[in-house]
């Protein structure tokens, strides 16, 4: 069900520097937020969205699950999907793995077909207990589509097994996955923080992967990349609780470029919008956390806009429609039900560029 929030219009100034135009500087463009909407909530904990446009509609993922944020074996991947740009949503498919927690779920359009990814944590049958984590076992999958509708069962992605994956792309007929892996899979705890990589992961047909180059040799986490027109990389990675990281390379990818930013960004997004880059995830703030928007300028991360958001929330998602108009979905657990519990919740926002 579709409950919309009270109009939120949020004008801030996007760049550091003013722009340069016809030899006068400009103002720099604002942003508004507007049409806030709870676009889904089933009682059960939702997180972990992505969206994306295939064919001739939008679609929206994001993990389920009843027993709640932490590794269960009953969590499942939605995925919804809208003809009339993010209005009206229809659930197309829902899908888990048999003993394995399902989460974080990411889309790439890939040789005409639409992948849906995801990275399981072993579980077993019941609830896993945080003490039992084991980066080395976990493991990718995906379900795939032609039409949008019909979908494949999960296939196990292989070469990804002691990979944690995350955000994929795609470039010059090859897709590239992000996965964080324990330093030499290094038998241990969990294996997150400091001894985690995150390795950039190769294949020809989005289903067999091989490692390609390494993002970051350490610090390794949640890492948005994508492609420029001349194949080269630039990319923003969490790195725990401590400064993100903007990350570039040019092929083959061996060399890499790492530059701290000014703190932490959960969960994040990069998207090119028009000729900017859009940055989002979650922020620490004297509130809270607080999923967050940004501008990538001149290699730094200038804050845009703040939307509605607390507790457990972030792991935005992003479509263009056009160089200043677009739609933002996310997760959050700021609000309540009627008996006065609290919700985690998918939400949906449009964007535009005011320039």
């Amino acid at each position: 069900m579709t409950r919309i929030l009270p109009l939120v219009a949020l004008s801030l100034a996007l760049l550091a520097a003013p722009l340069v135009h016809a030899g006068r500087a400009e103002e720099p463009p604002k942003v508004k937020v507007s049409n806030i909407r709870r676009a889904f909530h089933n009682g059960e904990h939702n997180a972990f969205t992505d969206l994306v446009r295939f064919g001739d509609k939008l679609y929206l993922t994001f993990r389920s699950c009843p027993d709640g944020h932490m590794v269960h074996p009953t969590s499942s991947i939605l995925v919804l999907a809208s003809d009339d740009n993010g209005k009206s949503w229809e659930q197309v498919h829902r899908f888990g793995v048999p003993k394995r927690d399902t989460r974080d779920p990411h889309f790439l359009v890939f040789n005409d077909r639409l992948f849906v990814y995801t990275g399981t944590w072993y579980s077993g049958d019941t609830t896993l207990p945080r003490d039992q984590y084991d980066l080395n076992l976990h493991l990718g999958y995906a379900v795939h589509s032609d039409d949008g509708r019909h979908w494949s069962d999960p296939v196990l992605l292989e070469g990804t097994f002691g990979h944690y994956i995350w955000r994929a792309a795609a470039f010059d007929g090859k897709a590239y996955l992000c996965g964080r892996r324990k330093q030499n899979f290094e038998v241990g705890p969990r294996g997150e923080g400091q001894t985690v990589q995150s390795a950039m992961l190769e294949s020809d047909d989005g289903l067999v992967w091989r490692k390609r180059a390494l993002f970051q040799e350490n610090r390794g986490d949640e890492t948005a990349f994508l492609f420029e027109p001349d194949g080269s990389i630039v990319a923003v990675g969490r790195s725990g609780s401590e400064p993100a990281q903007l990350l570039r390379s040019q092929p083959p990818y061996t060399d890499w470029d790492r530059k701290d930013l000014f703190g932490y960004v959960g969960g994040p997004l990069l998207a090119r919008w028009g000729d900017r880059y859009l940055v989002g995830g979650r922020k620490s703030t004297g509130q809270g956390p607080k999923t967050t928007l940004y501008w990538l300028a001149d290699a730094e991360l200038v804050e845009c806009a703040q939307l509605p958001s607390g507790g457990d929330n972030s792991y935005p998602g992003f479509v263009a429609f056009d160089a200043s108009h677009g739609l933002l979905s996310w997760y959050s657990s700021h609000e309540k039900d009627a008996d006065g519990n609290t919700i985690t919740a998918i939400y949906l926002a449009d964007l535009e560029i005011e320039e």
